[in-house]
């Protein structure tokens, strides 16, 4: 059993940081919120790595670490981090594939770094690596589910909420002079990569981000199509996809900057969402 500071940390850090999978997970039933608060905990300390390093090797160190703690080779004493020691515990009780864990980990590797995201296929392959993942792992959380519907549930819902996400961080990306919008959506519309970070917003960027709005979306509806055969006991696994519509609506504005971040909805506009496709559940 994991140390209930262990598991008051994790959600705590849920709550804080990932606002939207910690009103999700309420949803589900109370003895397996714990798992669920360590899965998403560990995701937020892996997807912010960049953030608390001052250069690429050492975030490639600091998500080994991650690595070495799956397989129990991790520096120093793993039960001492709370985030590790609750998500072992979950994939002990819930027997979840590190397999999975460790793609996730890896394909956080290239956020470390300003290389371009080479082209669709792979946009695709890393939200299927990391959210996708992390929606397929919550579902076995909650019913063990192995069936196809749920998988590919899983990965179109990941895909659509990925990539929704990337849109809403562009302009943070772009800052700091890193692209996401994949190079053959850019090359198709004339830009080049240097372009799409410019700060200057050109005809060309926007069909490419419109591009990304439109894979964003047709994700979303083949996740919709695909839930239906998903059993309502893992619904709340899926509940965050709720909010993708109205996201990719504000940033189709037509006065839309998109060099400027789309002010969210309000805290209890999201929440009411999220409640009201619970009602589904």
């Amino acid at each position: 059993m994991t140390d209930p500071t262990a598991i008051a940390h994790v959600t705590e850090l849920v709550r804080t940081l990932d606002r939207d999978r910690y009103v999700a997970d309420l949803f589900a039933p109370a003895e397996r919120r714990d798992a669920l608060f360590a899965l998403h905990a560990f995701n937020i300390e892996v997807s912010r790595v960049r953030e608390a390093i001052t250069n690429p090797m050492a975030g490639e160190v600091r998500l080994q670490w991650w690595s070495d703690a799956l397989i129990g080779e991790a520096r120093g004493d793993v039960a001492a981090n709370p985030v590790a020691a609750a998500l072992l515990d979950a994939i002990t009780t819930y027997h979840l594939p590190k397999e999975a864990l460790f793609a996730l980990v890896d394909a956080r590797i290239f956020d470390l770094y300003d290389d371009p995201m080479p082209n669709v296929n792979d946009l695709e392959g890393y939200a299927g690596e990391t959210s996708s993942a992390l929606i397929r792992l919550a579902t076995l959380v909650l019913t063990g589910a192995t069936d196809k519907a749920s998988a590919e549930a899983a990965g179109h819902a990941g895909v659509a909420y990925a990539v929704t996400g990337l849109l809403r961080a562009f302009p943070l990306h772009a800052r700091r002079g890193q692209c996401f919008v994949p190079l053959d959506l850019l090359k198709a519309h004339g830009v080049g990569r240097e372009e799409a970070v410019s700060g200057t917003v050109t005809p060309g960027l926007r069909a490419a981000l419109a591009d990304m709005l439109n894979l964003a979306r047709r994700h979303y509806e083949q996740a919709q199509a695909a839930l239906r055969g998903v059993a309502r006991e893992n619904l709340p696994a899926f509940l965050p996809l709720a909010l993708v519509p109205g996201d990719l609506a504000r940033m189709e504005r037509r006065e839309h900057d998109p060099f400027v971040a789309v002010p969210s909805l309000p805290p209890l506009a999201r929440l009411w969402r999220l409640w009201r496709a619970s009602r589904s559940i």
